[in-house]
C-alpha cells in the first residue's frame, strides 16, 4: 500500500472562541463617527481587568486582534482612532498628539470607563497613551506600552529615514487626488514595509502579516488627517513625558525592532519612576502579530502584580 505524505494542517492563528467575545459598536464624540470594538472575557474572574488599547499609525483595531484572543479573561475595548479604520477623521480639529489624548477622555467618558481602567498603546498608540496619562494622571491605573516609541524619530540613525518619509507623505498630500492616493495605497510600497518589518521565518505567519497589512493599512480617511497624524508620530516620543508617568508602566519591546530600537527602551526603563521592561527575542515591531502569547503572558503577570 502506499502512502502519500501530505501537509501539515496550518496552526490556527484565532481560536474559535474569539468571534463569540467580539462585539461592535459606535458613537459619535464631538461631531466625529468612531467605530469600537469591545472582547468581553470568557468568565469573569478577580483577575479579569477592563484595557482600552489605542493602535499605532495606520492600523486599526483588527492589528491588536491576536492579542486579544490570547486573553479571554480580560475585556478589551478597541476603538479605530479617528482617521483610521472605520472611523472618520477628526471633524474641526488637527490629527494631533493632544487632540488624541482629548479622544481617549472623552471615549473613557462616554463608556463611563472609571481610574481602574488599564490603557494600553501599541506604537504610535505608545506616543498617544503616554501623553495622555501625563496630562490625565489618575484617570487610568495602569499603562501597557507595547513597541513604545522611546525616542526622537527625527533623530540619530533613523533620522533620515524619517525625513524621507516625511518627504513621502507630503509629496501624496500635494499631488492631484488620484494619484496621491495611489500613492499612500500602492501595494508594492505596503509590501515593501511588511516584509522589512515581518522578522518570523514561519511562513503561514509572514503570509497573515503581509495579508493585514494589505487588506488594512491604507484604511485612512483621507490625505490630510493621515499627514498630520504622520507628523504627530514621528515628532514626539513617550521620553518626553517618562518623568510625569507616576503609575505602573509595562514596556515589551523587541529585540530586533529597528523602529523602536532596545537600547531605547533601557534608557526609557530608567526615565520611568514605576516601570518593568520585557523583551520577546526574534521580533521587532510586530509583537501584536508575531508574538501574542508571551506579550499577553508578560500583560497578565503585570496586571496580578498591580491589581485593580
Amino acid at each position: 500500500m502506499e502512502h502519500v505524505a501530505t501537509e501539515p494542517a496550518p496552526t490556527p492563528l484565532f481560536s474559535a472562541g474569539l468571534e463569540a467575545r467580539t462585539h461592535a459598536a459606535g458613537m459619535v464624540l464631538d461631531g466625529t463617527r468612531v467605530a469600537y470594538w469591545s472582547y468581553e472575557p470568557v468568565r469573569v474572574t478577580p483577575e479579569t481587568r477592563t484595557i482600552l488599547v489605542i493602535h499605532g499609525f495606520r492600523g486599526d483595531h483588527h492589528g491588536l486582534l491576536r492579542v486579544a484572543d490570547q486573553l479571554p479573561e480580560m475585556r478589551l475595548i478597541m476603538p479605530d482612532l479617528p482617521g483610521f479604520g472605520s472611523s472618520a477623521a477628526f471633524a474641526a480639529a488637527g490629527h494631533t498628539v493632544e487632540r488624541y489624548g482629548r479622544f481617549i477622555s472623552d471615549f473613557l467618558a462616554a463608556l463611563r470607563l472609571g481610574p481602574d481602567t488599564v490603557l494600553l498603546g501599541h506604537s504610535f498608540g505608545s506616543i498617544i497613551a503616554s501623553h495622555y496619562v501625563a496630562a490625565h494622571p489618575d484617570t487610568v491605573a495602569a499603562l501597557i506600552l507595547v513597541n513604545p516609541i522611546a525616542a526622537p524619530a527625527l533623530e540619530g540613525p533613523k533620522g533620515l529615514m524619517t525625513k524621507l518619509a516625511v518627504l513621502y507623505y507630503e509629496a501624496a498630500a500635494r499631488l492631484p487626488r488620484r494619484l496621491g492616493q495611489g500613492l499612500l495605497r500602492s501595494q508594492l510600497i505596503v509590501r515593501v514595509m511588511s516584509e522589512t518589518m515581518a522578522k518570523t521565518r514561519d511562513q503561514q505567519l509572514r503570509r497573515f502579516v503581509h495579508a493585514q497589512h494589505s487588506a488594512y493599512f491604507s484604511a485612512f480617511a483621507d490625505r490630510d488627517s493621515l499627514l498630520e497624524a504622520f507628523k504627530a508620530s514621528v515628532g514626539s516620543n513617550v521620553a518626553e513625558v517618562a518623568g510625569s508617568l507616576t503609575l505602573p508602566v509595562l514596556l515589551i519591546a523587541g529585540e530586533k525592532d529597528e523602529i523602536a530600537t532596545l537600547p531605547d527602551q533601557h534608557t526609557l526603563l530608567a526615565l520611568l519612576p514605576d516601570a518593568h521592561l520585557d523583551v520577546i527575542p526574534g521580533v521587532g515591531h510586530l509583537i501584536h502579530y508575531e508574538t501574542p502569547e508571551p506579550a499577553a503572558g508578560f500583560i497578565r503577570r503585570f496586571l496580578k502584580d498591580h491589581s485593580a
